[in-house]
């Protein structure tokens, strides 16, 4: 089956020192032809897949000296034969050049649509391309790491050999239906509970990963709690170094949410400095309130901070608000006093900057658990983790239904089981789910 040439940019769309133009689909060669004269004596017709070529780029309306490579299909990203000129990076000697291609026939590519035509040519899963623009899209360390699990394959090997050793088990099921005779359905049934066990068991084990992986991926958020002036700006400023928050011995300074992020091994932590809790006739401090307690409710962690000077039943009254959800407790001002209370997780010194490292590992160690790797390998896709639910949740109930039901209606919870892991490859995955993924990439990629 044919397919028509698409182009785009690649690279950003900003000037720089060089700029990709690519081109895939049945005859993009013809159009780098017309387009394209070589410095040496190679035609371009001529030229050997996987090498540069020194040469002219013709554009519209000017010429740029520049390169031009071809990766011959099946052996390319996208399966198909693909061009690309490496040009100036000037904006507009790349639209000039991208101009002239569409002016020879390609179309203009839509976003994601270069990964889109490498997954249907099965250069890639789903799952894989999920990655790529996870890598793409992050800002840390810890979030690449987490796509360069899904983009190698990993998981995608992971998921098909839970399928294959489904399909056996279903195998035997059909055996057994299509042989009666041969008395097969004892064995059948230890099979097939062998087979199920081992699934649920390895879906558990993935499941478990996915607290982790969703903070390696978008970040740790942590909502920074505490009666008005006991340093909580403070706090994170500290965190930050350097002045993000208004400091003042003002109660009520902080009326809104302030924002800051830092790396803390790898990771990204999101931090919202919230307006101080209590009651309050200010109709202002009253909206910053409330928005403080929708801030603490979507948080990952609640840095909880008390002043080591001052500790009243109005820090007891919010820590009961806050004490069941995944809190950590900080006393601070511990220049000033060195009164204990029995709740501290770390004694702090905004101020004097005093224990800010250690309470940045006891975030990292909240967060993620104590002696992490974050090499490790991790689900940090929310439409994996409700895909691997729902599978669980089917083959749970084949698990629990052998042998108090014929194997065929067993059959059809495994048979859903399977085809709920399939999401994540991509083998049953539905057009609407396959359009919205490919439509976050950009149009060059």
């Amino acid at each position: 089956m044919k397919s028509e040439n698409i182009a785009a940019i690649s690279t950003a769309l900003a000037a720089s020192g060089v700029a990709v133009i690519r081109i895939s689909g049945d005859s993009p060669l013809d159009i780098a032809e017309k387009m394209f004269n070589p410095s040496g004596k190679t035609a371009v017709k001529n030229f050997q897949p996987y090498r540069m070529y020194v040469g002219e780029i013709v554009a519209d309306g000017f010429n740029d000296h520049g390169l031009c490579v071809y990766f011959k299909g099946p052996n390319s990203f996208t399966g198909e034969d693909v061009v690309e000129f490496h040009s100036h990076g000037g904006l507009a000697i790349t639209k000039g050049i991208l101009k002239k291609i569409l002016s020879l026939g390609a179309r203009l590519a839509v976003n994601g649509e270069f990964t889109k035509r490498a997954f249907l040519n099965g250069k890639l899963s789903l799952s894989s391309a999920e990655g790529l623009i996870d890598m793409i899209n992050s800002e840390s360390v810890s979030g690449v790491k987490a796509g360069y699990y899904l983009y190698r394959e990993k998981l995608n090997a992971e998921i098909t050999a839970l399928q294959d050793r489904i399909t056996d088990a279903l195998a035997e099921v059909d055996a057994d239906m299509d042989f009666p005779e041969e008395d097969l359905e004892i064995t059948s049934t230890e099979n097939v509970e062998s087979a199920l066990d081992f699934v649920i068991e390895r879906i558990d084990n993935l499941l478990k990963t996915y607290r982790t992986g969703r903070a390696l991926k978008s970040g740790v958020r942590v909502g920074i709690a505490g009666k008005p002036n006991t340093g909580k700006s403070s706090i994170l400023n500290a965190l930050l170094n350097y002045d993000k928050a208004i400091v003042s011995d003002i109660a009520g300074t902080t009326r809104d949410i302030v924002e800051g992020e830092i790396d803390i091994n790898g990771v990204r932590f999101n931090f919202s400095d919230t307006a101080g809790i209590r009651e309050s006739d200010d109709k202002i401090e009253e909206l910053g309130v409330k928005l403080s307690k929708k801030v603490l409710d979507e948080s990952d962690i609640i840095l909880f901070v008390m002043d080591a000077s001052d500790i009243t039943a109005e820090d007891d009254a919010i820590y009961n608000i806050i004490k069941d959800k995944n809190a950590l407790v900080a006393v601070n001002k511990t220049d000033k006093s060195n009164l204990k209370d029995a709740r501290a997780d770390v004694y702090v010194s905004a101020l004097k900057k005093e224990n800010i490292e250690k309470l940045k590992e006891m975030l990292f160690e909240r967060a993620l658990g104590a002696g992490i790797d974050i090499n490790g390998d991790f689900l940090c896709e929310e439409r994996h983790f409700e895909a691997l639910k729902r599978a669980k949740e089917k083959l749970v109930m084949a698990r629990n239904s052998v042998g108090t039901v014929p194997l065929d209606i067993l059959a059809i919870d495994v048979k859903d089981g399977w085809d709920a892991l399939g999401e994540i490859s991509g083998k049953t995955a539905t057009e609407e789910i396959t359009n919205d993924i490919f439509s976050k990439f950009c149009v060059g990629k």
